[in-house]
Order: C-alpha cells, then sequence, then structure tokens
C-alpha cells in the first residue's frame, strides 16, 4: 500500500497542479534574478513554456509574471532557466520583435514577462528589464 500512497502527491497551499507540473504564483513583485532565487529556494524554477496548452494555463493565472526566459549571457539568443534554447518563439508580441534592441538609453531588456492584462494567450510575452518589479510565476515538474 505504501508503494502506491507517493503517486498521488498533494499540491502544497498556494500551488496549483497542471498536467505533470505545480505552479505558484507570487502574491509580491520582486526583479527576475530575485524571483528566481524564490523559486529555487521552492525546489522549483521559473517557469518554462512546453505546450500551446501550458501557456494557455498560464495566462488563465491573469497577472503579468516572469517566466524563466531571459537572453542575459548572449543578446538575442533566449534560453530557459534549464538552459536550452527557445526553439517556438510563438508566444511573442508581435510589437516586441520589432521593438527589440531599439530601447532608450540603452535599457537592457533581457527578462520575459506573460503579459495578461493586454495581450491573447497566444502573443502575450514581453521583453523587460531583469530590474523591474514583476510577479512571478514558479514551475515544480512532479
Amino acid at each position: 500500500m505504501s508503494k502506491f500512497s507517493n503517486m498521488k502527491q498533494k499540491c502544497p497551499e498556494g500551488w496549483q497542479k497542471f498536467e505533470s507540473s505545480w505552479y505558484f504564483l507570487s502574491t509580491v513583485k520582486k526583479p527576475w534574478r530575485e524571483s528566481r532565487q524564490d523559486c529555487l529556494e521552492r525546489g522549483a524554477d521559473l517557469v518554462i513554456v512546453n505546450s500551446d496548452m501550458e501557456q494557455e494555463f498560464l495566462f488563465g493565472l491573469t497577472k503579468r509574471a516572469w517566466i524563466g526566459l531571459t537572453d542575459s549571457v548572449t543578446e538575442g539568443t533566449w534560453k530557459w532557466v534549464d538552459g536550452t534554447p527557445l526553439t517556438t518563439p510563438s508566444y511573442w508580441h508581435k510589437l516586441q520583435l520589432e521593438n527589440d534592441g531599439d530601447t532608450p538609453a540603452n535599457r537592457k531588456e533581457d527578462c520575459v514577462e506573460l503579459n495578461t492584462e493586454t495581450w491573447r494567450p497566444g502573443k502575450a510575452w514581453n521583453d523587460l528589464s531583469c530590474s523591474d518589479n514583476h510577479y512571478w510565476i514558479c514551475e515544480k515538474v512532479v
């Protein structure tokens, strides 16, 4: 009996389950790196979006929030927090792709938020300065 007791882990308080992951949406705002550190301390990391269904789920959380995508190592080379390259940039808002690199005062926009306030789910990614304060979404694969 105990062999099967771990099969159905309960989602911790404050987390939501979707498919094979748990998600935590913060209630305070922090810069991207501090947000990631909070996720790591929770045994998770900033969310990596792997499918249209996951993108729709995250969009349903209805907060502008950091996700685990950055080009802070090499400008223009977007990578997820696990080191994998972004291979499907289909969730970028069109204006973000057109404005990339054209920011005032060389403001580096190296971190990505999910913008649920003004854009559609399929085009909701926005690159911003990593020092901006936003909510964030942690993901823990279970």
